[in-house]
């Protein structure tokens, strides 16, 4: 449930790559307890969004804020966990090697009781932890990534393409996972490419398109503004209007 507090603040974001544009003046507000999904074509500007979000890139103009910090500040990324869409965890390292080093890296003690809790909600057997990571498949790389975002207990957790990789079974724990962690007013800012993703979990859709925000808002009103019988066909209604 939503508190009134804004967990992630947009204000009039653009940047540019040379003559191309792939923000322009992105305006979008989300409440701490909220579960926003960001969809868009290939090339919408969606990671690029994130990677301003995470100041891998600087703004050309316009100003992020996290819990009401500038997006800049360490201290109000602190309050965020990122899962990238190509996740590659350090091949020399076994699984458990990694996630020890994300405990100490984030500066919260390592649960074993937790993880072993996060293993089995994502099918990931407690034996890979003993395999280097070279040995794991993409899917189980993937597990792990999600494993070690979900340990730290951040209240945001910023997603981009995570169901990438996982099997069907894996999948559907992990979005019932994440359905139950509303109640402890956790925040959501997931981008998909899967609208029933979206669907099953996200209070408000945002379709990012061309570098703007061509529409927010709940799936119903989504599906009413564009007279869609579907999300699916409400998304294309928008996109090719």
């Amino acid at each position: 449930m939503s508190t009134g507090i804004a967990a992630l603040e947009f204000e009039k974001v653009s940047k540019s790559y040379g003559s191309k544009t792939v923000l322009n003046e992105i305006s979008l507000s989300m409440l701490e307890g909220e579960y926003v999904g960001l969809v868009g074509v290939n090339g919408a500007g969606k990671t690029t969004l994130i990677k301003c979000l995470l100041n891998f890139c600087a703004l050309d103009s316009g100003q992020i804020r996290i819990f009401g910090s500038d997006h800049r500040e360490n201290n109000a990324r602190h309050a965020l966990t990122f899962l990238p869409e190509k996740f590659v965890p350090p091949y020399f390292l076994r699984g458990l090697d990694f996630l020890k080093y994300m405990s100490a890296l984030h500066q919260v003690e390592y649960d074993a009781a937790r993880v072993r809790g996060l293993l089995a909600t994502l099918d990931l057997a407690e034996a890979a932890l003993a395999q280097p990571v070279y040995e794991y498949s993409k899917g189980m790389a993937q597990k792990l990534g999600l494993v070690a975002s979900l340990m730290i207990k951040r209240k945001l957790l910023v997603y981009d393409e995570p169901m990438s990789g996982l099997d069907p079974r894996a999948r559907a724990r992990l979005k019932e996972y994440l359905l139950s962690l509303k109640d402890r007013r956790l925040s959501l800012f997931y981008s998909t490419h899967l609208l029933e993703d979206i669907e099953s979990m996200c209070d408000r859709l945002v379709i990012l398109h061309q570098g703007r925000i061509y529409f927010s808002g709940t799936l119903p009103e989504c599906l009413e503004k564009y007279n869609a019988p579907s999300l699916e066909r409400a998304y294309l209604n928008c996109v090719e209007q």
